[in-house]
């Protein structure tokens, strides 16, 4: 099945075809066909979501919508977390709304990494009502318009004398296609490693959507953008602004702080540690090229690297080899 997974995301990102292997070319014909049908989905859904067939709902508080036009590794979920920090800083109690995809693994690292703190994080798939479980639990209040908010902004060191556990904002994890939920801010992720494929609706391609729905969005984030020559940052700048010339464009990187220990993750270890050692680099994320290149940047002797297909959900297993 990994097998599998990674012909599929080859075929997705690669536009050569004469480098194709057979296995390759026997899933184009499917994957074609496949993606057709998605694409007259996705175009019906958007239809009666326009016409008015399907309602849409608004949370009492301000939502700020984080999400991408791309499958996995566009830093959606880092970047949730980082906005509801800051939220925190000035004194608003923000809840982050998240699927909960895959048996939640996104989930339990923003709960391990909030833990202790005024951040709240809602996991299921209907977002509106998690979000209401909340609202009942803790209350809430709209700064939209107040003095408080206006304040606030100014000053972050303001906001930590005023902060409530009454929820004053929502933070939508992987909100873009989530059409069920009204807006303030809609934020897009792009992944500056591998920004579009091969521009083809999923699953031929990586496109959760066609790349004119960048219109809808407020801001643009370029992620990984320390791993990316200047002049593909300029394409990406460009192929953006022909669909929407105003939309604002940011950069992002991920830069390590500190190793831990898997069985005592409270320990901390410098990243000096691992200076002229040889790195294994196992991992079932989005974008396993970015962490690669992010440790090689670390000074290890050498690095090598097991990848497994999004969210894989790794088991324990023990192999007895008998020998002769």
């Amino acid at each position: 099945m990994e097998k599998l997974k990674q012909a599929v995301k080859e075929i997705a990102y690669y536009r050569h075809q004469a480098k194709f292997s057979k296995l390759h070319l026997s899933l184009i014909p499917f994957l074609s066909l496949s993606s057709s049908l998605y694409g007259a989905l996705l175009y019906t859904r958007q239809s009666l979501y326009r016409s008015g067939f399907f309602s849409k709902n608004r949370l009492p508080v301000p939502v700020i919508s984080v999400g991408n036009l791309t499958w996995g590794g566009n830093g959606k979920t880092p970047m949730a977390e980082f906005i509801a920090k800051r939220l925190a800083d000035y004194g608003i109690s923000p809840l982050i709304l998240t699927r909960g995809y895959a048996g939640g693994d996104e989930a339990k690292m923003l709960k391990r990494h909030l833990l202790g703190g005024p951040v709240k994080v809602g996991v299921g798939a209907n977002r509106v009502a998690t979000a209401n479980l909340f609202f009942g639990k803790y209350g809430y209040v709209d700064y939209r318009g107040s003095k408080f908010f206006e304040r606030t902004y100014l000053d972050p060191k303001m906001g930590s004398h005023v902060g409530s556990q009454k929820i004053g904002a929502a933070v939508l994890d992987d909100g873009m296609q989530h059409w069920s939920l009204c807006r303030d801010l809609e934020i897009v992720m792009i992944n500056g490693l591998m920004p579009w494929g091969n521009c083809k609706l999923l699953p031929l391609g990586p496109l959760r959507e066609p790349l004119i729905a960048i219109k809808r969005a407020n801001i643009a984030v370029v992620h990984h953008a320390d791993l990316v020559l200047e002049q593909k940052l300029k394409d990406i700048k460009l192929v953006v602004q022909e669909i929407k010339e105003s939309l604002p464009i940011f950069y992002t990187r991920m830069t390590p702080s500190y190793f831990f220990e898997l069985r005592n993750i409270s320990t901390k270890m410098h990243l000096g540690a691992v200076l002229d050692a040889v790195v294994l680099c196992v991992s079932a994320i989005g974008s396993p090229d970015a962490f690669v290149r992010a440790m090689e940047k670390i000074g290890p002797l050498f690095v090598d690297r097991f990848d497994f297909s999004d969210h894989y959900s790794f088991q324990l297993k023990v192999q007895c080899s008998s020998f002769i």
